[in-house]
């Protein structure tokens, strides 16, 4: 029977591996079948591992979106094409002023293709306290009216 060159991995060191050959292999730069469908293999393989094994920490989404746009040198003014807002939105959602909706989970999770669930989690938003009008008053406070 004849040995595999490559299997279904199963452990972090074979993985290690596996990556160190698909980039020696990338970077070979030969175009011949036999090594563009080894490529294709190792892809597949790795792939696979990261989907079964690789999890998002549970971060915070806004934190991630930093850190993702830092990564890759973006600035929100780069965000308001990504996600179809206005300057004032992104600096919104970025200042934790504003929540993310649905479709800029979406957005956020396609550009950036990360599930959807590391943007889908919850955080805190920044309330300024706003002074009341002038004539208005504080009828009901909550708590601090039964205390």
């Amino acid at each position: 029977m004849k040995t595999l060159k490559y299997t279904v991995i199963k452990t972090e060191p074979q993985y290690q591996d596996y990556c160190r050959q698909l980039e020696a292999l990338v970077t070979e730069g030969t175009a011949s079948t036999a090594t563009q469908e080894e490529i294709d293999l190792l892809t597949l393989l790795i792939e696979t591992w990261d989907q079964a094994h690789a999890t998002l920490p549970e971060a915070d989404p806004i934190e991630l979106l930093r850190s993702l746009m830092a990564s890759r040198h973006l600035l929100a003014k780069d965000m308001v094409t990504v996600l179809g807002l206005s300057k004032g939105a992104v600096s919104d959602i970025l200042n934790r002023r504003r929540g993310l909706s649905k479709e800029v989970i979406r957005r956020l999770a396609s550009y950036f293709q990360v599930s959807q669930e590391a943007f889908n989690r919850p955080y805190e938003l920044v309330v300024a306290a706003s002074p009341l009008p002038r004539n208005a008053r504080v009828i009901h406070q909550g708590a601090k009216a039964a205390a």
